[in-house]
């Protein structure tokens, strides 16, 4: 696979250049035959893999930039021609980049990072310069010098229209990632290499499972148990097959602690532990006891045995017993405080020196503006701010008490790129802004085919040619079987088939098709960022066909047998014939006199038939006496409405019924109907009583057998019993005398025989009985007159009160009026002098911040 023959194309395949040419001057269509460089450079990789690896996308994204022409320099945002020397950024983004610019980039880099080096004293031999896009640093050593191919085994490779541009067109042969030993085997190309496709042996992550597996993909799962012995070297992995170290031993025990004292229950990798008990095991010495906290193996001998010496180490005593406490030697401590200058003054004594060194010293800030004596444990801080530029070379430190290694700049630099869509958002610096990371993708319209492009330099850019059918559904009637089109921007092409549209008539049009068109694409414009770019909706709609051209046999305007004349079809004229129009009028019952016309049609013209005048001669259903009130009319006639009165079986009341609610009843449903549902007031035939039975149809049933109580008297009214009616009849019936001529006044009165004490009753005078007789009207006509002024009163209580709520609805709104009233005018004044109170305010600010300045700057 290290051959050095150069693949090239057959010379009948056209190049780039030569197939854009040949595109946009010809006006046949033609077959579009590109320069497909991915089948040369991917064949070698595809043989061997049998597959294609994700990791060609990237690669296959580069060569469609490189191959339309779409390649553009970050730093200059100009297009990189094929013969331009350029310098690829191998270690991230691979991204292509013009020599001069390059080396200039690295160089104003290198010098700005020397700059900084310098002033804060540091060498400045390890300036860096980074790649413009991913900002991966590179030593100043490493700045390009040479122009080589993208494998960099040829330099100033010679420009070929057969092979890719910046290519030499051989095997590519860097080593693949991961170090896995074997070499790349694609042709030489921009971007990163693919994954290894060797088959290779190797075993999965716990080593259980051999097999064959891609180079590039030889890490796998064999999905089983791990089962590696964990570092507890007692249990073992309980997890799927995984990478890296397997996780810390969870299984659960009972352990010791160092010292034994102390007993938990504790997860496996937590088994070695210490307790909070202190040793407190007896010393060598038989004396002290073990001050450690908990541990393993021996506590070791007394720390006091040996030579010991004062609390300030000055004087040595040798032999001394453990137990003794060993004497101050009498001198100064001498010991370095905490500032590391000075001494402590004091006797040697035990325990800690004083924290704080209160020597008084003379010191100055860290700026050197200000010397002042304070404790030595203090700092001197003045307020003065730094002046300095900071390396940015545009904002000023202005940080207290600066010592000089002012920090870098954190103001953001905000300056409009290059690609003027974006603004810097690295820190303020020196020199050039980074260029614009951002890749922009230009795509065809249905996005299938597409490429990057660097940010600023799309405008100048073309979409890519793309082989897709497009999308978009004919709208005209041949959709089913027109011939498909490759996406496009722009109209789609008009459709060339016969129209065959069919007439309402029933004849088809024989034009070519005129249908609607379906809305154009947009043209080609990169759609913005922030706003969507309004696409046009509206179809184009299609001409009408023609008038129909067929002869056709047309009847008169009122369709009369035997009077069609020969038209074309397409005209719509009309004619009359002299016979009569015959047609039914709307009323169903009789036909129109007129001459022939056309019928009246809503939305169109026509004279309307004659109306028929007569009036409903139908007998209605069910039948009843009144007429219909409408004129002759279609249909059935409406039921009648007319309200007929009926009084009830004993004539206690009238009933007002519908005429049709009535005549639909049957005898039984009208004779239930018409009761009033309450006690007969009908008179019985042989006496004064009114019949017990309930409102009831036809005579009172055995009239002769009332049981009502009747009072009977004697001739002279002096004796009187209780009899039933039908035992007073029964008398009078036996007297000979009908009780049907008896009157009211007179019935019972002379049944009962005079006995002696009505002979000895004193007969009333007739004065008195002429005085107390008129006396009942008297009292009746006053009570009637109380009765009609009582209603009287009442109908004008009702009038008033009537009049009163009506003044009360007046007033309620009347106040409700004058309520809205007076606080719309509130709102508007309370609007008015808030505005007016906000521009005083506002003045009134303004004033103070003039004289506030003028004091400030007296000179202004």
């Amino acid at each position: 696979m290290t051959s050095t023959v150069r693949h090239r194309l057959p010379p009948s395949h056209p190049s780039d250049s030569d197939s854009s040419d040949s595109d946009s001057t010809s006006t046949t269509p033609k077959p579009l035959n590109h320069t497909d460089f991915s089948n040369t450079i991917f064949r070698s990789y595809v043989e061997i893999s049998g597959l294609e690896s994700p990791d060609l996308t990237k690669i296959r994204s580069f060569l469609t930039s490189s191959r339309s022409g779409a390649l553009s320099c970050l730093i200059c945002l100009e297009r990189i021609r094929p013969t331009d020397p350029t310098w690829s950024c191998s270690s991230r983004c691979f991204a292509v980049f013009h020599l001069l610019c390059i080396q200039s980039w690295a160089r104003q880099s290198s010098d700005l990072s020397s700059l900084r080096a310098a002033a804060r004293g540091a060498d400045d031999r390890n300036s860096t310069w980074n790649c413009p896009k991913c900002r991966i640093e590179f030593p100043k050593t490493l700045i390009p010098k040479t122009y080589t191919c993208f494998c960099g085994k040829f330099e100033n490779p010679p420009h070929d229209p057969w092979i890719l541009p910046h290519s030499c067109g051989e095997i590519c042969n860097r080593s693949l990632k991961y170090d896995c030993g074997h070499k790349c085997l694609l042709l030489c190309h921009p971007g990163p290499c693919p994954s290894c496709p060797k088959l290779v042996k190797t075993r999965c992550f716990c080593g259980g499972v051999e097999d064959t597996k891609r180079c590039g993909f030889k890490d796998f799962s064999c999905n089983k148990t791990c089962s590696k012995l964990l570092d507890c070297k007692t249990h073992c992995c309980p997890e799927t097959c995984h990478p890296g170290g397997c996780p810390p031993c969870k299984a659960t025990g009972v352990y010791n602690c160092h010292c034994g004292k102390a007993t938990e229950k504790r997860e496996c990798f937590q088994r070695d532990f210490r307790c909070e008990t202190p040793c407190e095991k007896l010393l060598g010495c038989g004396k002290h006891v073990c001050s450690k906290g908990c541990h393993e193996g021996e506590c070791g001998d007394c720390p006091l045995q040996g030579k010991r010496t004062c609390p300030c180490g000055k004087r040595i005593y040798e032999g001394m017993a453990c137990d003794v406490v060993v004497p101050s030697c009498g001198g100064t401590c001498d010991k370095k405080l905490m500032c590391r200058i000075h001494s402590c003054p004091e006797r040697c004594h035990r325990g800690l020196c004083v924290e704080s060194c209160r020597i008084v010293v003379m010191k100055s800030c860290k700026c050197g503006s200000l010397k002042k004596q304070v404790p030595c444990y203090q700092d001197v801080v003045c307020e003065r701010k730094c002046q300095r530029v900071r390396d940015c070379g545009r904002h000023a430190c202005k940080r207290r008490c600066c010592d000089g290694d002012c920090p870098p700049c954190s103001e953001i630099c905000d300056k409009k790129l290059r690609c003027k869509n974006h603004k810097c958002p690295s820190p303020c610096h020196r020199g050039a802004c980074a260029p614009c990371p951002v890749m922009v993708t230009i795509s065809c319209f249905c996005g299938e085919t597409h490429f990057e492009v660097p940010c600023g330099t799309e405008k100048e850019q073309k979409p890519p040619k793309c082989s897709k059918r497009c999308q978009i559904t004919p709208l005209c009637r041949h959709k089913s079987i027109t011939k498909p089109h490759k996406c496009h921007y722009g109209a789609c092409p008009p459709c060339r088939l016969v129209c065959d549209e069919e007439y309402p008539c029933g004849h088809r049009c024989k034009l070519r098709c005129h249908g609607p068109i379906p809305p154009p694409n947009p043209e080609f414009t990169l759609k913005p960022k922030k706003k969507k770019q309004k696409l046009q909706t509206e179809t184009t709609p299609g001409s009408s066909c023609p008038p129909c051209p067929e002869l056709v046999w047309r009847s008169c305007l009122g369709q009369h047998l035997g009077a069609e004349k020969m038209m074309v079809c397409s005209n719509k004229s009309k004619f009359s014939c002299d016979n009569y129009c015959g047609n039914l009028l709307p009323c169903g019952n009789h036909f129109c006199t007129k001459t022939c016309h056309a019928l009246k049609i809503p939305g169109s013209g026509g004279e309307q038939c004659e109306d028929c005048n007569l009036p409903c001669q139908r007998e209605r259903d069910p039948l009843c006496p009144h007429p219909c009130p409408r004129k002759c009319h279609p249909g059935d006639c409406p039921p009648c409405k007319v309200l007929i009165k009926r009084s009830c079986h004993c004539g206690a009341m009238v009933h007002v019924f519908e005429c049709l609610y009535y005549n639909t009843l049957s005898e039984k449903e009208q004779t239930a109907v018409r009761s009033c549902g309450g006690p007969c007031h009908k008179k019985l035939p042989n006496c004064t009583h009114l019949c017990p039975e309930t409102c009831h149809i036809g005579h009172c049933p055995s009239p002769e057998k009332c049981s009502k109580k009747v009072i009977v008297r004697c001739g002279c009214q002096s004796l009187k019993k209780e009899w039933a009616c039908h035992q007073v009849q029964a008398t009078y019936i036996n007297n000979g005398r009908d009780p049907k001529d008896i009157t009211k006044n007179q019935f019972g009165v002379g049944l009962l025989p005079c006995n002696s004490e009505c002979k000895s009753k004193l007969k009333v005078d007739d004065p008195d009985l002429h005085l107390r007789k008129p006396k009942a009207p008297e009292k009746k006509e006053t009570d009637v007159e109380n009765h009609v002024r009582k209603r009287k009163r009442r109908k004008e209580k009702l009038q008033q009160d009537l009049q009163l709520s009506m003044f009360q609805k007046v007033m309620g709104i009347f106040w409700k009026l004058l309520v809205l009233v007076m606080i719309v005018v509130s709102l508007i004044l309370m609007a008015y002098f808030g505005y007016k109170g906000l521009l005083w305010v506002n003045d009134w600010m303004n004033e103070v911040e003039i004289q506030r300045q003028r004091k400030r700057y007296p000179r202004m």
